[in-house]
């Protein structure tokens, strides 16, 4: 491929650099308006609200109004005159029915699984807009991770470059053998492919982020030079497992699943109970045509029982399964509860491993860059070949790539640990935000 071309494929990955750039609340604001996982969430919210209005509605009054209007058309003939005489005639009726459970155990046990069923549409937007927020940063972060990536892919390109260049005018005037040539050829070609790898690279996790705010990502704010990263709070690891294990959102609506389950089984036996209603009716009966057109009213009220004796074992058979259930319920909270232990635990695990991974790769890179001048100057007096820089060099880049991913994997543990203990909001963004400059 031509160098006009790699021209090309860089100036369109980077193009943006340019405007002013995002930083990370900004980008959380767009996929708030944009994201499609996180609207499906909020209409469930909207549905869920509901439930328990639903489940009300049986505990009060159901009132009814029916009636009929008939149209009869017919003849009498009697058998002594043989004369037809017409019989036409209209009846109608109206009827207004009201009634109000008294007594009914079923009725109040839906009811009450109705609000627990609100609550867990609420713990499930809850954690929806947790995981909406570690989205966005993750996306974010591997955003500016390719981008890093590219960016020292270009600088190690522009060395070899410089290195090839002057390998080839060392071995015209016969000062190095045409091994350093070749060596630096054969770096420089395999920079220029992983620089196409990098751009591609870079194209893809931007189209990921852009899956999430619903349009062009654009420039992103990026990182401060030598920024420091807080550790946790608290220091200690207990808090934050004795928090997952209670407040995570996977975990409460666990607990409300429970919940349901338990009551499920008090609303099978129901099914032996009686039931009590407080019924009353009013009813107007009209009739015209014929020998005798009336009009009737008929008003009542008064108590409607009834007591299950037998339904062929249904009954029994529900509570049993109910109890497996509720069972099921129970073990399914138990492993809810101990995956949040286990993610607040890596996640805790994994920021502190981080922050030291940080401190090291930042005395690395201290080192390399030592290392890589050394090198140069040695390259300049001959106690140095070319390899021994072209290495240099890319020790040197690769440290700063690494040092830039473990920041950004510890700003992201730090992010899911809040996660898993059910504390994070959007809130939370701001300190990382301060972190960034445009």
């Amino acid at each position: 491929m031509q160098r006009p071309t790699i021209a090309v494929l860089i100036a369109s990955a980077l193009f943006t650099l340019n405007a002013q750039a995002a930083d990370l609340v900004q980008v959380y604001q767009q996929a708030l308006a944009n994201d499609a996982t996180y609207a499906s969430a909020r209409s469930n919210l909207a549905a869920g609200r509901e439930r328990s209005t639903q489940g009300r509605s049986a505990l009060l009054p159901q009132i009814n109004a029916s009636g009929t209007h008939m149209k009869n058309d017919g003849t009498i003939t009697p058998k002594a005159t043989q004369v037809k005489s017409s019989s036409d005639s209209t009846s109608g009726d109206i009827k207004l029915t009201l009634s109000q459970p008294l007594f009914n155990w079923a009725n109040w046990e839906s009811y009450q699984q109705s609000k627990l069923q609100q609550s867990i549409s609420e713990a499930v937007f809850a954690q929806s807009e947790e995981d909406l927020i570690v989205r966005v940063a993750q996306a974010y972060f591997d955003v500016l991770t390719a981008q890093d990536n590219l960016t020292a892919t270009q600088a190690q390109k522009a060395a070899t470059t410089e290195q090839l260049a002057s390998a080839k005018r060392n071995f015209e005037v016969g000062t190095q053998t045409i091994t350093d040539t070749h060596e630096a050829q054969a770096a420089y070609d395999l920079i220029v492919a992983q620089e196409f790898a990098a751009i591609n690279d870079l194209e893809v996790k931007r189209a990921a982020l852009q899956q999430i705010i619903g349009q062009p990502s654009g420039a992103l704010a990026t990182l401060r030079t030598g920024v420091r990263i807080s550790p946790p709070s608290p220091a200690s690891i207990e808090p934050w497992i004795s928090a997952a294990e209670n407040q995570n959102y996977g975990v409460v609506g666990a607990k409300l699943n429970a919940e349901i389950a338990k009551r499920e089984i008090s609303r099978s036996r129901a099914g032996h109970a009686p039931t009590l209603n407080l019924v009353a009716g009013a009813e107007r009966s009209t009739g015209t045509g014929g020998p005798n057109p009336a009009v009737g009213r008929n008003n009542s009220i008064g108590l409607q029982w009834n007591v299950p004796i037998f339904n062929g074992f249904a009954v029994t058979s529900k509570v049993r399964e109910s109890i497996s259930l509720e069972e099921k319920s129970r073990n399914d909270l138990e492993a809810t509860r101990r995956q949040a232990s286990q993610n607040a635990r890596q996640a805790y695990l994994g920021v502190n491993s981080g922050l030291a991974t940080v401190k090291a790769l930042e005395a690395a890179e201290v080192s390399s860059k030592s290392a890589l001048e050394s090198n140069k100057l040695g390259y300049q007096v001959g106690v140095r070949i070319n390899i021994d820089v072209l290495n240099a060099q890319r020790q040197l880049y690769n440290t700063q790539k690494d040092l830039a991913k473990a920041r950004y994997d510890t700003i992201m543990n730090g992010l899911r640990l809040k996660a898993a203990a059910g504390s994070l909001k959007p809130e939370d963004l701001q300190p990382i935000n301060d972190l960034l400059v445009k």
